[in-house]
C-alpha cells in the first residue's frame, strides 16, 4: 500500500461479470457497513487469533529515546550490558551499545524499575518490574523476573503485588541470596512492600524489613567485604490524582549485620524529623565509607528542589555508625535520588540529576551535557573510572572521559508518546508529544530502501510533549502543546511557532512553587491547567479550536483570541484533600510533584456530526455536555453507573456514525483502582451502559476509538496493549499485531490509507496498514472458505537508497509494503502450492503471489509488488541503490484495474483494485507505452538469449563427457556458449538501465535493442549449424 496516491478517486471499480465459479467480492464499503449493521456479530476474545498473521510496523523515532531507569553491566565483559526502560521493557547489547536487542518485551508487563546481573554468573539476570520514579506517568509491574540464560527467557518468581521495585542486590558470595527493595503501590497502601530476601534463588521470599502499608523499601546495598552487612532505605510516599507526598515518619535508613535477621535504624549525624527518599552507595575499595543522599527540606519548589534545603549528601567512614553532612545538594530527590561513588575514587561522587563532586560531596558541579538533563542512573566502570554509562529520560549515553563528552545511543526506540495525530497529505506524516522529550513529526513512509530513519523526524515543540493536532485543511499547521497547555501554533514550513496559551491580560509570571508561592513581581500567576491538557480543532470549522485547562476555552480565530466556556470541574480545593492522612504544609516533602494544578479538564470531544455538541471530562471525575457550543451545560456525571466519585476521565469520543452515541473511559489507577471503566451512551449521555464485558481485568484504559467505516468496530488503547471489539463492545479481543507488551496511549485512523496509527508510551509510533480485514470480517465471510477484502489503490513507488553509510548504531523504521496489500480470508488454512493470482479485467493472468502453506485458518496478508514476473531472481535484502538485489525485476504492470483471485475450497474468490502511477512520475500515455513496449521487447530478447545460452552450456557439458572428444565440435559449442552468455549479460544490463528509469529508451539504448537481436540471430545460425542434440 502507498500513501502517495494523492488525487486519485476513492471510488471502487465496479465488478464485471464473474468467470465460472468466481465469487467476486462487493467493492463498496457502504455495502459492507450495512451488512454489519443488519447482522448480529458476536466474536469472542478468542477470535483475535484470526488476525495473528498481521503485523504492525514501527516507525520510531529513536533520536529522542525514552526514560531509562537502570543499567546493569557484566563487569567481566563491559561490552555486554542491559538498559531497563521505564515503559519499554529491557534491551541488551553485546557490542558496547552499537546494536541492541529487546530481551524483555513479550511478558505480561512492560515497566521496569531495577535490573541486576549476577557477577558470579552473568547468565543470571534479575528484573524488578514497575518503575520507582514516582511520576504521574509511571508504569507498574507484577513482581520479580529471573533469567538464567542471559535474558533469552524469563520466569516470574514472585512478589506479584509489589507494583514497583526500586533495587535488587545479590550476595556477592552466594547467587541464591537476593534482596529486593519494594516501595510498593505508588497510588495506595498495600501490604506487599518493604525489603524482601530470598535464600533459594527466588523460589521463596521473606519480608525482612517493613514498617506499614504506606512505607516500602527504596534502596538496598550489600557490603562487598561482608555480605552479612546490609543497608536499606525505607520510604513512605503516595501519589494521588491531585498531588504527591514524598516522605513520612516511615522513612529512614537501616543496617543489618546478620544478613537481614535484625535491623538497626541509623540516626547518629543524620537529620531528625520527617525525611523522604534515601539513596545508598558503598565505596567498593573501602566499605567503611558509605554515602547516602537524603531528602528533607521546606517549601518544595515544583519538582526541582526546596526553598530551604535540609537534607543532601552524607558520608560515613565507620560503616554507618556515624554520619557527616557534606552538603545540601540533592536535586529532584523524589524522582530518583541516586548517589554513586566511583568504585576507584572515594572522593568522586555522582548524583542525578547529573552532577559531580570531587571532594566527597562538599561541592558539586553540573557539567555541560550533550544528553538529556533528567538523569536516572550512572554506572562507573570499576576497572576504568573514565568509562561511564548513564541512563536518563532521553535514553543511554556512554562516556570515556569521566562524563565530559558523551556518545549518545541513537538506536533505542523506547520513546514515550502521549498523543498522536495524522495528516492528510501524501505521504502522510504523524505528529505526537513525548514524555519529557518535546513534540515531533515524522513520515509514515519514505522513498528510501533504508526505511524511516531518525533524520526523517523533526521537532515542533519542547518540554513534555502532549497533544499535537494537525490542521488537515492545509497540512502545514500543527498546534503543539506541552505541560500545563503550553500551546503553540507551528508553521511546518518555516518552523515559526506562535504562543497561544490562554492567559491573563497582565501576562504570566514564572511558576514559583507548589506551596505558598508568592505572586510574581510582574504579571500574575499562570492560569491553572493540567499536566496533559486536551486540545482539538473543530471538525466543523478549522478556525475554531478548543483548549482544556481548569477552564474550557474556545477560539474562532485559531487561538489568537479566547473565550471562556466555563469551569467544568467540581472546583474542589485540593489543599483540603489528604494524602496518607497528611494535610499539606510547608514541610511536606516533594509536595504535589508533577501535579501543579487540580482539578482541570482531562478529556474533550466534539461531535463530528452535530455542530455545537461537545463533551468534556475532568480529572476530578466530572462529565458534562453542551449542545449549544458551550452556552449551557448538562452534568452527566450522576448518570454514569458504578464509577467511584472523582475518578479521572481518561477518554471521551463522540460517534462519527450516530449523533447521540458517545463513549467514555475512566482511569482509576491514580487512586489505586485498576478496575476497567468503559461506557457507551446512545442518548447523548443521558444514560450509559458498561461495555467492559469480557475485557480482561485491570487493563487501565487510555483511549477508545470508533472505526471510521464500521460503527461496530471499536479500538481500545490500554496500559497493556491494543484490544478490538467487532460487535460494539459486547466482546473484546487482544490484538497485538506482533507488537511488544506496551501501553497504547492514543490511536487515530488515517482515513485515506485506512491505517491505524498507535502512540505507544514506551516503544514509539506503530502503524497497522489497511484495516479492511478488520472492518469487513462479517459472519458470512467467516463462514465462507475464502474471501478477499477491499484492496487499497496501490501506487508503483520508485524506491532508492538515499543515505550515506552510517554504521550499525542505526534505527530503521519500517516503510509500508511497496505494492498492493491483499488481505484474504482462509477459513481452513492455506493448502500447499496456493497463490493469489493477478488478472487483467479480461481475465489474463499477469502475476502470481505464492502463499505459505498453513493449517491454521484466519486472515492472511499477501503483497503483490505491482510487477510482472521477474526475469532473474536477486538477493532478498534489496538494499542496493535500486532495491533489486542484483536481480532483474519484471516491469511495472500498466496502471489500471486489476483483479486478485484466490482459489480455495472449491471456489475462486476475487476482488478488483486499482494500480496507479507514482505521483512523482510525469509520464505521458504515449511515453509510458513506449517504455513498456521497449521493456517487453528486451525481456523477450533476454529470455531467448538465456535459453540459447543454457542449451549451449548443456551441449558443452555433454561433449566434455564424451569419449573420444570431438575437439572441433567442442570448441565451436564453447564459442557459442560463451558468446551467448556474454550476450545475456549485455541484454541484462540494457534491461536494468531501461527498467529503472520511467522514460522511453535513449537513442543509444534503442540502437542496442536493434543490435542485440542480430547477434542473437547469428548465434542461432551457428547453433543450428552444429546440429546439436541439446
Amino acid at each position: 500500500m502507498s500513501s502517495l496516491v494523492a488525487r486519485m478517486s476513492s471510488s471502487r471499480v465496479p465488478p464485471t461479470r464473474p468467470v465460472s465459479r468466481v465469487v467476486l467480492a462487493e467493492a463498496s464499503v457502504a455495502i459492507v457497513t450495512l451488512a454489519l449493521l443488519a447482522t448480529p456479530f458476536s466474536l469472542g476474545a478468542q477470535q483475535g487469533g484470526d488476525f495473528s498473521t498481521l503485523r504492525a510496523r514501527t516507525i520510531g523515532p529513536a533520536n529522542m529515546s525514552g526514560r531509562i531507569v537502570d543499567i546493569a553491566v557484566n563487569e567481566t565483559d563491559s561490552y555486554e550490558f542491559y538498559a531497563a526502560s521505564a515503559t519499554g521493557g529491557v534491551w541488551k547489547t553485546r557490542d558496547n551499545g552499537v546494536t541492541w536487542k529487546p530481551v524483555f518485551e513479550r511478558e505480561r508487563v512492560h515497566s521496569v524499575g531495577a535490573i541486576t546481573v549476577d557477577q558470579r554468573d552473568p547468565r543470571i539476570v534479575w528484573i524488578g518490574t514497575g518503575e520507582a520514579t514516582n511520576r504521574q506517568s509511571s508504569g507498574w509491574g507484577d513482581g520479580v523476573y529471573k533469567s538464567t540464560d542471559g535474558g533469552d527467557t524469563w520466569t516470574n518468581v514472585g512478589l506479584r503485588d509489589s507494583k514497583h521495585i526500586a533495587r535488587i542486590a545479590i550476595d556477592p558470595t552466594n547467587s541464591d541470596v537476593v534482596y529486593v527493595a519494594v516501595p510498593g503501590h505508588l497510588w495506595g497502601p498495600n501490604p506487599e512492600r518493604g525489603l524482601y530476601k530470598s535464600t533459594d534463588g527466588g523460589k521463596s521470599w521473606a519480608l525482612v524489613l517493613a514498617k506499614d502499608e504506606d512505607t516500602g523499601a527504596v534502596d538496598v546495598a550489600i557490603d562487598p567485604s561482608d555480605p552479612n552487612i546490609v543497608y536499606a532505605a525505607l520510604y513512605q510516599r503516595r501519589r494521588a490524582p491531585f498531588g504527591f507526598v514524598g516522605g513520612g515518619p516511615g522513612s529512614g535508613l537501616y543496617k543489618s549485620t546478620d544478613a537481614g535477621r535484625t535491623w538497626q535504624k541509623l540516626e547518629h549525624g543524620l537529620p531528625t524529623g520527617i525525611v523522604g527518599r534515601i539513596g545508598i552507595s558503598i565505596y567498593r575499595k573501602d566499605p567503611r565509607i558509605v554515602y547516602i543522599s537524603l531528602e528533607q527540606g521546606e517549601r518544595y519548589t515544583s519538582s526541582v528542589s526546596y526553598a530551604k534545603r535540609a537534607g543532601g549528601v552524607f558520608r560515613s567512614e565507620d560503616k554507618g555508625a556515624s554520619w557527616r553532612h557534606m552538603s545540601d545538594w540533592n536535586p529532584r530527590p523524589a524522582y530518583s535520588s541516586q548517589i554513586r561513588v566511583d568504585p576507584s575514587d572515594q572522593s568522586r561522587i555522582y548524583m542525578v540529576q547529573y552532577s559531580v563532586s570531587d571532594d566527597s560531596g562538599k561541592t558539586f558541579v553540573e557539567p555541560r551535557q550533550s544528553l538529556h538533563g533528567d538523569d536516572r542512573v550512572v554506572w562507573v566502570d570499576p576497572r576504568d573510572s573514565r568509562h561511564l554509562i548513564k541512563g536518563d529520560d532521553g535514553g543511554v549515553g556512554i562516556s570515556y572521559d569521566r562524563g565530559t563528552r558523551w556518545l549518545y545511543v541513537s538506536s533505542l526506540p523506547v520513546s514515550q508518546f502521549y498523543h498522536v495525530s495524522a495528516s492528510t497529505s501524501s505521504p502522510y506524516f504523524v505528529c505526537g508529544g513525548l514524555q519529557d522529550n518535546g513534540s515531533w513529526c515524522g513520515p509514515n513512509q519514505t522513498f528510501s530502501t533504508q526505511g524511516i530513519l531518525n533524520d526523517d523526524w523533526f521537532r515542533v515543540g519542547g518540554g513534555d510533549g502532549f497533544h499535537n493536532v494537525i490542521d488537515t485543511t492545509d497540512n502545514r499547521t500543527v498546534y503543539s502543546s506541552s505541560q500545563y497547555l503550553g500551546i503553540t501554533r507551528v508553521n511546518l514550513q518555516t518552523r515559526e511557532a506562535r504562543n497561544l496559551r490562554p492567559t491573563v491580560k497582565e501576562g504570566e509570571g514564572p511558576k514559583l512553587g507548589n506551596w505558598g508561592a508568592p505572586d510574581p513581581r510582574v504579571g500574575k500567576k499562570i492560569p491553572p491547567a493540567g499536566w496533559n491538557s486536551p486540545f482539538l480543532i473543530s471538525s466543523h470549522d478549522p478556525k475554531t479550536v478548543f483548549a482544556g485547562m481548569a477552564v474550557l476555552w474556545t477560539s474562532d480565530d485559531r487561538g489568537d483570541t479566547w473565550r471562556s466556556l466555563g469551569n467544568p470541574t467540581t472546583g474542589v480545593d485540593r489543599r483540603s484533600l489528604r494524602i496518607m492522612g497528611q494535610e499539606p504544609e510547608p514541610t511536606t516533602l516533594s509536595l504535589d510533584d508533577g501535579v501543579s494544578y487540580y482539578p482541570t479538564v482531562s478529556a474533550l470531544s466534539e461531535s463530528p456530526r452535530v455542530n455545537g455538541l461537545l463533551y468534556v471530562g475532568t480529572d476530578d471525575g466530572n462529565v458534562k455536555r453542551t449542545r449549544d457550543g458551550g452556552r449551557t451545560w448538562t452534568d452527566l456525571t450522576p448518570s454514569v453507573p458504578g464509577v467511584p466519585k472523582h475518578t479521572w476521565v481518561a477518554s471521551l469520543v463522540a460517534s462519527r456514525h450516530a449523533s447521540g452515541t458517545v463513549y467514555a473511559a475512566f482511569d482509576g489507577h491514580q487512586g489505586d483502582d485498576y478496575t476497567n471503566y468503559l461506557f457507551k451512551s446512545t442518548d447523548y449521555g443521558a444514560t450509559w451502559t458498561s461495555i467492559v464485558n469480557d475485557l480482561p481485568p485491570a487493563r487501565t484504559i487510555r483511549a477508545i476509538l470508533e472505526d471510521t467505516r464500521n460503527p461496530r468496530l471499536l479500538y481500545l488503547g490500554t496500559e497493556f496493549g491494543l484490544y478490538v471489539s467487532f460487535d460494539g463492545g459486547a466482546h473484546w479481543s487482544p490484538m497485538p499485531f506482533g507488537m511488544p507488551t506496551v501501553p497504547i496511549n492514543d490511536l487515530v485512523i488515517q482515513p485515506r490509507e485506512n491505517d491505524l496509527v498507535l502512540a505507544t508510551h514506551g516503544r514509539g509510533i506503530w502503524i497497522i496498514d489497511q484495516l479492511s480485514a478488520l472492518q469487513e470480517l462479517t459472519p458470512a465471510v467467516r463462514a465462507a472458505a475464502g474471501h478477499i477484502f477491499t484492496i487499497n489503490p496501490a501506487a508503483q513507488l520508485r524506491m532508492s537508497s538515499t543515505k550515506a553509510h552510517a554504521g550499525d548504531m542505526l534505527f530503521r523504521g519500517e516503510n509500508p509494503p511497496n505494492g498492493a496489500i491483499i488481505d484474504l480470508w482462509a477459513r481452513d488454512g492455506i493448502p500447499e502450492g496456493s497463490a493469489v493470482t493477478i488478472h487483467t479485467p479480461g481475465g489474463r493472468e499477469v502475476a502470481r503471489v505464492p502463499l505459505s502453506a498453513s493449517s491454521k485458518g484466519g486472515v492472511v496478508r499477501a503483497i503483490w509488488n505491482l510487477r510482472l514476473p521477474e526475469l532473474r531472481r536477486g538477493r532478498q535484502d534489496g538494499d542496493d541503490d535500486e532495491g533489486f538485489g542484483g536481480g532483474l525485476p519484471g516491469r511495472y504492470a500498466t496502471p489500471g484495474t486489476y483483479e486478485a483471485r484466490l482459489a480455495i475450497g472449491g471456489n475462486t474468490y476475487a476482488r478488483r483494485f486499482q494500480v496507479v502511477e507514482d505521483p512523482r512520475v510525469r509520464l505521458t500515455p504515449i511515453a509510458r507505452q513506449q517504455w513498456t513496449a521497449a521493456l517487453d521487447r528486451i525481456a523477450v530478447l533476454y529470455r531467448e538469449a538465456s535459453a540459447l545460452a543454457d542449451s549451449a552450456r548443456a551441449e558443452v557439458r555433454q561433449l566434455e563427457g564424451t569419449t573420444p572428444r570431438n575437439e572441433a565440435r567442442l570448441a565451436a559449442a564453447r564459442d557459442v556458449a560463451e558468446t551467448a552468455a556474454e550476450l545475456v549479460q549485455r541484454i541484462a544490463a540494457l534491461y536494468g538501465n531501461v527498467v529503472r528509469v520511467s522514460e522511453p529508451p535513449t537513442t543509444d539504448q534503442r540502437a542496442q535493442m536493434g543490435y542485440f537481436p542480430t547477434v542473437l540471430e547469428s548465434l542461432r545460425v551457428r547453433w543450428r549449424a552444429l546440429g546439436t542434440r541439446s
